[in-house]
C-alpha cells in the first residue's frame, strides 16, 4: 500500500488494470492476485485521502477489458464505460466498510467491535460518523420454489429467527408450485411473500436435483433493501444473528478450502448484478451443475463468516459415535434427511448407512425445540405423509436386520405424527 501521508486529498483516482487471463476466457471467474491489489490500493487511496466532507470522488479504470473487480467496485456506481474504459463515483460508506474486511478467503471476517476499533484510525474516522448515520434497510430471506417438501422447514426457519428476537424483515420467494394453504401457513409463520418466476440452471443435468436452483439469483432484485441475509430452508438459527448484517456482499461460510457454501450469504441486492449473472450464468462454469458452483465463480473474491453461522451437519469422523452438536452454534444446516421427515424420537439418518455422516441426535432435538416453541395452528404443516412414514419403518426394519450398533432401531418410538404406530411394537 502507498504511504497515504505523503499525499493531500483527492478528486480523482487513475489506474491501470493489468491484464487477466479472463480477457480471452469467459467459463472461469477471475483470481488474478495482482489485479487484486490494485483494486484494493485504489479503494484505499479513494478511501483514505478522498474527501470526508461528502464531496465525490471519482476513480477511472483503463487497459483491460476485464474492468475493476465487481466485488469492490458496484455497477451501480458506474458512470460510464466505453471500450477499456470505466469511470466510477464510488459510495465513501460502503467503500470504507469494504476496506476493512480481509480479503480472500483465508481469514474471518471481521467484527463488529473489530471495524469499529480500525475505524479509530484517522485516515478513516473522517468516514465514521457517515457509517454511523446511514440505517440500511435489511431481512432475512429464504426460498421455495418446484415442489412443497420444504414448506415446513421454510416455517420452522421463520419461527427460529422469530424466538432469538430479530429485529429483521422475513422475506420469502415462492414460485406457482406452492399452494394457497401453504402460503397462508408460510404468512403465518412470519414470513412476507414475494412471487418469483424460477430460473432454469443451464448446465444442471436431466432430472437434477438443482435443476431449478439458479432461482437463488432472484436475491439481487430485493433492491428495496441494501442488505438480505439469504438462509437455505433447511437450517434453524439459535442464537441471534443480526450483527452479520455488518459484514458486506459477498460473505459467507467456507465449504471445501477456497469454496463457499451458499446455504447461508449475505448479499446487497442490485438490479445490474442481477442482470450480469443473469448474463453470466450461460458462460461462468459450475462445479456441481447449481447456484453454488456459479456463485463461487461469480464471486472468486468473498468474506468469511464464522464456520458456526453455518454449521453444516456433517461428522465424518470415524472416532466420533454420538455426533454431538457443538454448544457455540448460531445456525444448523441439516443435511441428509430433514428433521420433520424423521420421527421426532431420534434422528432417522442413523438408519441408512449411507446418511450416517449426517445423523446426530443433538442437532436433531434443536429443530423440534424450534417445532415445540412454535404456534400449535403451525404443527399441521411438518406432519408426515403416509408414505413419507412408510419410508421410515422400511428403513428401521433394514437397521434392525443389519443390527447397526448405534441401536436406534430398538427405540420405541412415540411421536404422534406416526400413520402405523401399531407397527412399531
Amino acid at each position: 500500500m502507498p504511504d497515504y501521508e505523503k499525499y493531500g486529498e483527492f478528486d480523482v483516482v487513475v489506474a491501470n488494470v493489468p491484464y487477466c487471463s479472463n480477457d480471452t476466457r469467459e467459463d472461469e471467474g477471475i483470481r488474478d492476485v495482482f489485479r487484486l491489489q490494485v483494486n484494493l490500493v485504489v479503494a484505499n487511496l479513494v478511501v483514505r485521502n478522498g474527501h470526508g466532507d461528502g464531496r465525490p470522488v471519482y476513480v477511472v479504470f483503463v487497459g483491460s477489458s476485464c474492468g475493476p473487480m465487481w466485488e469492490i467496485f458496484k455497477c451501480d456506481e458506474l458512470l460510464g464505460h466505453e471500450g477499456t474504459a470505466w469511470i466510477y463515483r464510488p459510495d465513501m460508506r460502503r467503500l470504507a466498510q469494504k476496506i476493512l474486511m480481509p480479503v480472500g478467503t483465508c481469514q474471518l471476517g471481521l467484527t463488529y467491535k473489530q471495524q469499529e476499533k480500525q475505524m479509530m484510525n484517522p485516515n478513516l474516522a473522517k468516514h465514521s460518523k457517515v457509517m454511523a448515520i446511514h440505517r440500511p434497510r435489511e431481512a432475512y430471506v429464504t426460498i421455495l420454489h418446484s415442489s412443497e417438501a420444504y414448506v415446513c422447514g421454510a416455517i420452522a426457519l421463520a419461527q427460529s429467527i422469530i424466538q432469538t428476537n430479530s429485529t429483521k424483515d422475513l422475506v420469502i420467494l415462492v414460485d406457482n408450485s406452492v399452494s394457497e394453504k401453504s402460503l397462508w401457513g408460510l404468512r403465518m409463520a412470519g414470513w412476507k411473500i414475494k412471487i418469483i418466476e424460477r430460473i432454469r440452471s443451464p448446465l444442471a443435468k436431466k432430472n437434477a436435483y438443482n435443476k431449478w436452483n439458479y432461482s437463488k439469483l432472484r436475491l439481487w432484485q430485493l433492491t428495496e433493501y441494501d442488505k438480505v441475509m439469504f438462509i437455505d430452508s433447511d437450517l434453524v438459527v439459535l442464537k441471534n444473528i443480526d450483527e452479520f448484517f455488518e459484514y458486506p456482499q459477498l460473505s459467507a461460510v467456507g465449504n471445501d478450502q477456497v469454496i463457499f457454501n451458499s446455504g447461508v450469504m449475505l448479499v446487497e441486492p442490485s438490479s445490474c448484478v442481477f442482470e450480469m449473472l443473469m448474463k453470466k450464468r450461460y458462460t461462468l462454469k459450475s462445479y456441481n451443475g447449481g447456484d453454488q458452483g456459479f456463485l463461487n465463480e461469480a464471486f472468486t473474491w468473498w468474506h468469511r463468516f464464522p464456520t458456526k453461522l453455518n454449521f453444516l451437519k456433517y461428522f465424518e469422523n470415524a472416532n466420533d459415535t454420538k455426533h454431538e452438536l457443538p454448544g457455540s452454534v448460531y445456525a444448523v444446516h441439516y443435511l441428509g434427511l430433514k428433521p420433520w421427515m424423521c420421527y421426532r424420537d431420534y434422528d432417522c439418518n442413523w438408519d441408512k448407512m449411507d446418511h450416517r455422516d449426517f445423523a446426530s441426535d443433538s442437532a436433531h432435538s434443536k429443530w423440534w425445540q424450534v417445532y415445540d416453541r412454535m404456534p400449535k395452528k403451525l404443527h399441521a404443516f411438518c406432519d408426515l405423509s403416509k408414505s413419507g412414514d412408510a419410508r421410515i419403518i422400511k428403513w428401521r426394519k433394514i437397521a434392525q436386520n443389519a443390527s447397526l450398533p448405534d441401536e436406534h432401531w430398538k427405540i420405541k418410538v412415540k411421536d404422534s405424527r406416526q400413520h402405523h404406530p401399531r407397527r412399531e411394537s
